[in-house]
């Protein structure tokens, strides 16, 4: 086989990937996620103050992120909608758990624990990293 017919049979197994039809679907779901967010913060603004209405409704994403990780339906939503679940709070969630689940049967300790945060790890590590590079870069500019 030469390599003509390799590059011709490559191709036609090659998946079509639609790159504008998904960000567009990632776009849209981030959307409507944000859009039931500032819904759920709107109404718990009407029971608590506007600090505490936020902080519930962050504790409900991931809560709800969790638990769709935990019974496998997370992931197919994911699938499907992108980085439109991933980017926001409910991907780090998702993280979290997964990595939870898949160690459970080590222990809470060897397996849950020290194993949870495998991969949130380094993103909570380059975070706090960015935000006092960014702090002290604001710092200076304003000292200037």
């Amino acid at each position: 086989m030469n390599q003509k017919e390799l590059h011709e049979i490559s191709s036609r197994h090659q998946v079509n990937d639609h790159k504008a039809r998904k960000a567009l679907i990632a776009f849209i779901s981030a959307g409507m996620l944000a859009v039931s967010g500032q819904l759920l913060n709107d109404w718990l603004m009407i029971y608590f103050s506007k600090e505490n209405a936020g902080i519930l409704t962050i504790l409900f994403f991931i809560f709800i992120a969790a638990i769709l990780t935990g019974m496998g339906i997370y992931d197919k939503l994911a699938k499907y909608a992108g980085a439109g679940l991933f980017i926001p709070i409910t991907g780090f969630s998702n993280a979290l758990s997964s990595s939870a689940l898949e160690c459970k049967r080590e222990g809470l300790i060897y397996g849950i624990g020290s194993n949870m945060f495998k991969l949130a790890g380094s993103v909570i590590t380059y975070g706090i990293v960015s935000a006092i590079i960014f702090s002290l870069i604001t710092y200076w500019v304003r000292m200037l």
